[in-house]
């Protein structure tokens, strides 16, 4: 819809404004009544009679006809190249100030607003079809906006396609794309998908459209999993049907033999075939304690690449047992402490300029704080404030920079995680100045209240916390003891915890995230000593996998997922600084490249 409701008027209305109104509406009755008309518009065998000055008002196409190419005695107008239906739509907008912009009639009346230079219409129109957007219909809006010259929508679909790729896949309209248009789309290091096997199935079964077409070399075989390529690849009429094609599989599994036996493995290399696709969302770690002092340390992990980049402003001072939340686009940095003191600020990052800002403070100062994000909100629940250990929560609007109270726990918990899930939130275990716990309650943001549930199966302080195949994750931290590496899956419809696999390091106190679908632990104190250990666990194997390590040992971190960032590039490894080869009678030959040189020359 566009001014269904008429524009929002100034604060103080002036007069004119008013006059302006009400003329406008005196018009829409005469035309209606078809009173004063001083030109008629013909579409077919439709008239419409109309003022000249209010189809000026809204676009230039009828300034110039009435002015430039008529003369000034000329009363009608035949108008071709649209339906009627469309040209009553454009001159009851003309008038009122309205339209009803619906699937039915979105794209014949963005034609009829571009043929006629109604801007107000096309940017409606284009609204319209960005906001219906899906996985069926994304492909035939790219089209369309391409044969009409839409830049804004055209890339708003475009994007669309690589970030839902997966899905568009599975869509009927996956085979309007032509040869060209696949492999353009396949070369691209954005395209988003977990794993590159997508692309070569989304090849096979495009490939079943028009056999005359080879695509598949833009897939990056030596991303796919050996045991995926014996199983599916290899056998699949594409492959076994060309020797071209066999001949690119042998050479994608020397490469990955390569890759894997270098000394460390390489995850990817600058050349097409196992070179890393970008992430559309990165996962950030900050701060903590590192060795004996606080640290500020800002680092992006490159999911696809499985490599850490540094991002740290060395303006920003240490701070660690903080929370972490992404919202509204930029990252908040809330509560914690350095050596000296206990913190109530907030700070917001600025992912473009990698510049920190100062929000709004907390009500209350708290160290050890849990924070989750849920309907708009940053909730920041218990803590420590430098004297005791806190029940009560408050959360945050990032809209109005103001922090509001809620009720409180019905527990003093420092040392606590907390997640949202079903729209309601979770917080499990911490430390209540005596005891470990392992008690775990629940807010539901309507009735602005908590609810105790089943308890864990173990108490756990330094344990974290995160949403993960619809079920609350409690993993690791301190039973009063030792670290603990166990972990357990609460499941909210039969208030009951499971048992799930154990990590590969004991620790407390460390960040956790879900990114690419799985759940990632990161840092932490493993019972010795600060650690830059990561891992994540895969739902679907039940098991635990050792990632790429931090830069900086630390534990007190935290972490948080953002997202389809415009300058996503400056958080991942730059691909073309990857390693760069050359296969020669069947043998790998690296060739050192000049940013490798210089790394080396340093």
């Amino acid at each position: 819809w566009l001014g269904r409701h008429p524009l929002p008027l100034p604060r103080h209305h002036p007069p004119h404004f008013w006059c302006w109104l009400w003329s406008n509406t005196e018009y829409n009755k005469l035309c209606l009544e078809g009173h004063f008309t001083d030109a008629v518009i013909k579409v077919e065998d439709v008239e419409f009679g109309i003022h000249k000055i209010i189809l000026c008002n809204c676009s230039s196409y009828f300034r110039s006809l009435f002015s430039c190419r008529s003369t000034r005695d000329k009363k009608v107008f035949v108008i071709r190249g649209l339906s009627p239906d469309m040209m009553q739509l454009i001159v009851e907008f003309a008038y009122s100030g309205t339209v009803s912009v619906t699937e039915n009639n979105a794209r014949e009346l963005l034609l009829a607003a571009e043929f006629l230079d109604v801007m107000a219409i096309k940017r409606a129109c284009c609204d319209f079809l960005g906001e219906q957007l899906c996985s069926d219909n994304c492909i035939s809006i790219w089209h369309f906006s391409n044969v009409c010259s839409f830049p804004l929508l055209r890339q708003k679909a475009y994007q669309f396609i690589l970030d839902n790729f997966e899905q568009v896949v599975a869509s009927d309209g996956f085979q309007q794309l032509s040869a060209q248009e696949l492999s353009n789309i396949l070369d691209r290091d954005d395209l988003n998908i977990k794993k590159e096997s997508t692309a070569f199935e989304a090849v096979h079964q495009w490939m079943a459209y028009p056999p005359e077409d080879q695509i598949i070399d833009l897939v990056r075989l030596a991303l796919i999993s050996s045991e995926y390529i014996s199983m599916h690849v290899v056998s699949s009429n594409l492959v076994s049907s060309s020797a071209e094609c066999r001949q690119m599989v042998e050479n994608a599994m020397q490469i990955k033999a390569w890759m894997n036996t270098s000394n460390p493995p390489l995850s990817g290399v600058r050349n097409t075939v196992a070179r890393p696709r970008l992430p559309n969302a990165i996962l950030l770690a900050v701060g903590g304690w590192s060795g004996r002092y606080p640290t500020n340390s800002t680092e992006a992990y490159d999911v696809r690449s499985n490599n850490w980049i540094n991002v740290t402003n060395s303006l920003e001072l240490p701070r660690a047992y903080h929370g972490m939340a992404f919202i509204s686009g930029c990252v908040y940095c809330i509560g914690g402490c350095d050596r000296a003191e206990t913190f109530n600020s907030v700070r917001r990052f600025d992912l473009s300029t990698r510049t920190w800002h100062e929000a709004a403070p907390m009500y209350f100062r708290r160290c050890y704080v849990s924070v989750t994000v849920l309907e708009g909100y940053i909730y920041a629940l218990g803590g420590f404030d430098g004297l005791d250990r806190l029940s009560t929560a408050e959360r945050y609007r990032p809209e109005t920079n103001q922090w509001s109270l809620i009720e409180s726990m019905h527990v003093q918990r420092s040392d606590a995680s907390c997640t949202t899930l079903h729209g309601k939130v979770y917080i499990c275990g911490g430390f209540n100045g005596r005891e470990c716990l392992s008690s775990c309650e629940c807010y539901s943001p309507e009735a602005n209240q908590w609810s105790v549930i089943t308890p864990m199966t173990i108490q756990r302080s330094g344990i974290g916390v995160v949403a993960y195949a619809d079920h609350v994750y409690a993993v690791g931290g301190y039973d009063g003891n030792v670290r603990l590496q166990s972990a357990e899956a609460y499941n909210p419809r039969t208030n009951n915890w499971h048992s799930v696999s154990s990590m590969l390091t004991p620790r407390s106190n460390f960040g956790i995230e879900v990114i690419d679908g799985q759940l990632f632990a990161v840092g932490g104190f493993n019972g010795t000593d600060t650690t830059s250990n990561v891992e994540f666990y895969d739902t679907n194997t039940n098991e635990w996998t050792e990632a790429h390590g931090m830069e900086v040992s630390r534990s007190a971190l935290s972490c948080c997922v953002v997202s389809r960032l415009p300058n996503m590039a400056e958080y991942t490894v730059p691909r073309d600084t990857l390693p760069l080869f050359q296969l020669e009678n069947g043998l790998v030959k690296y060739i050192l490249s000049l940013d490798t040189l210089r790394l080396l020359l340093k």
